[in-house]
């Protein structure tokens, strides 16, 4: 039999899945690790902790599943999006990662709407927000020039671990398409974007497809996580793109609602032209030379988190939810 793994770097954990060649899922793990809001509307990660969470994961998934590791045949990844890891020149992590859901760069996205205008839309198809990863550098460009001058590369956080484990800098087009720098039709980054807010154009990776195989683990990870260092690994893509493929949405006419810390309604779109004025995120689909639409709200699970601990301290979800259910509909005037 053979099986891979999937490994998802979620917002507040790692997930990781061993599944056969049949699709039947064997074992999972599941890791968390801390979420860092040092001033209102930042939120921060240090790197280390997903790479060390992930190296914990997969080692207790190969022990607890008995599965042979030359069996294991291929990793891939889906992760959070939008999250920007700066690099060195020795590729070492520069700052802790400024995540999707931080909004400190309302400033910068005024900055490019003022100079861009609707070019920016007829480039990337999407508006400047603050989620997105060209907002994060021009702050890290303004408030930290020293730490901007020391860039190398940026990458999204699941390129970061891939990085980690494999040795090999890449993006797919799934993730990069949330960076508000790719031209999404011509599926390069943007000489525009990048001239525009003298952004040097090599700190950005080389761009690969979701399903490109990019390299082996390192035989030290391998070694430490029951891996064989033969193991192939895969790009991977942004969560979204990846739950679109998980859920079968892979031709026009079919969506999907998630919800999770954020919440997300998608669909599939077979043409990147379609105009939506920016009221959608138009994106990369995981599946090649497709797209897909998104409408999304930033805190959907993660709002629940916040009410429960702040109001429920020390109760769990189920019981919150049984007391909820006696409340009548509405909001009682």
């Amino acid at each position: 039999m053979k099986y891979a793994i999937g490994v998802d770097l979620g917002t507040s954990s790692v997930k990781v899945l061993l599944v056969d060649q049949n699709g039947q899922v064997v074992s999972s793990v599941s890791k968390s690790y801390p979420l860092m809001q040092p001033h209102p509307g930042y939120s921060e990660q240090d790197p280390e902790q997903w790479v060390e969470k992930t190296i914990q994961a997969l080692k207790e998934l190969t022990e607890k599943s008995g599965v042979p590791r030359d069996e294991i045949e291929g990793l891939s990844f889906s992760g959070q999006m939008h999250g920007l890891v700066l690099l060195d020149e020795n590729l070492q992590v520069i700052r802790n990662a400024i995540l999707w859901n931080d909004t400190r760069t309302t400033e910068q996205c005024k900055k490019i709407d003022q100079v861009l205008g609707g070019k920016l839309l007829e480039i990337t198809k999407n508006p400047a927000l603050e989620g997105f990863t060209l907002p994060k550098i021009l702050w890290v460009q303004q408030y930290e020039p020293e730490n901007f001058r020391k860039t190398r590369v940026f990458l999204l956080p699941k390129d970061y671990l891939r990085y980690r484990l494999t040795g090999t800098i890449g993006m797919d087009y799934s993730d990069a398409a949330g960076t508000l720098l790719l031209d999404i039709v011509n599926q390069s980054w943007s000489t525009d974007i990048l001239r525009t807010f003298d952004i040097p154009a090599d700190i950005c990776p080389p761009l690969v497809e979701t399903e490109a195989e990019v390299g082996t683990l390192l035989p030290d990870i391998a070694a430490t996580c029951g891996l064989s260092p033969a193991t192939k690994v895969f790009a991977g893509g942004a969560d979204n793109a990846c739950g679109a493929i998980g859920a079968g949405i892979l031709e026009e006419g079919k969506a999907l609602c998630s919800i999770g810390t954020s919440g997300v309604f998608l669909s599939y779109e077979s043409d990147s032209n379609k105009n939506f004025g920016g009221k959608v995120h138009l994106f990369n689909h995981g599946q090649k030379d497709a797209y897909y639409t998104m409408g999304v709200t930033l805190a959907a699970g993660y709002s629940l988190s916040w009410f429960k601990d702040t109001f429920t301290k020390g109760e769990d979800f189920a019981t919150l939810l049984e007391e909820a259910a006696h409340s009548s509909i509405g909001a009682n005037g």
